[in-house]
């Protein structure tokens, strides 16, 4: 049985914590800053957990997580 190969597109999107909790990137950061305020882009650039509905999948695309 060969190994599973890792889909690249979500080892650039997705990292895991310690806990084997994934965390991803916010969106809306990317164009058209003018209009969102200060608060809001510091907000967006912290990183988020992946909701526990899509862990499943994201796990799939991660054999080594």
């Amino acid at each position: 049985m060969p190994k599973i190969k890792t889909k690249r597109s979500a080892a650039k999107r997705f990292s895991v914590t310690g806990a084997g909790k994934f965390r991803r990137r916010r969106q809306n950061l990317r164009h058209i800053l003018s209009k969102k305020n200060a608060k809001r882009k510091m907000h967006l650039g912290q990183s988020a957990e992946v909701s526990s509905a899509n862990a499943k999948s994201v796990r799939r695309m991660l054999p080594y997580a």
